[in-house]
């Protein structure tokens, strides 16, 4: 396991950008989930360790996950944000796997950060 710590979270109003961060990346599948209250957590993007990424349908043309080897750093680039996308935004790790054939699953990950809020505003 890894510790994961998120950063970036804010409140911004509809149609705003945001950047999530989350430290440490490396060769292992990541992911962002999100969480509503009284709601289970949702996939919003993964990617394995070579980059490949794979996103929810609600947030296909707006979010983008990425990598920064360098910084050791993935990040979620949010654009177009919408109210609807409120939510605690968690990342989430398998140090174990280069690839999780399961993305959206939470069980398919070992590490979790402790969350960032993300307020987006009408």
């Amino acid at each position: 396991e890894v510790q994961l710590v998120e950063s970036g979270g804010g409140s911004v109003q509809a149609g705003g950008s945001l950047r999530l961060s989350c430290r440490p990346s490396g060769s292992y599948c990541m992911a962002w989930f999100r969480q509503t209250p009284g709601k289970g957590r949702e996939a919003v993007a993964g990617i394995t360790s070579a980059g490949q990424a794979s996103y929810a349908d609600s947030v296909k043309g707006r979010f983008t996950i990425s990598k920064d080897k360098s910084r050791n750093t993935m990040y979620l680039e949010m654009d177009k944000l919408e109210p609807g996308d409120t939510a605690m935004y968690y990342c989430a790790a398998d140090v174990d796997r280069w690839v999780c054939p399961l993305w959206s699953w939470p069980s398919e990950y070992s590490s979790w950060g402790q969350g960032t809020q993300v307020t987006v505003s009408s």
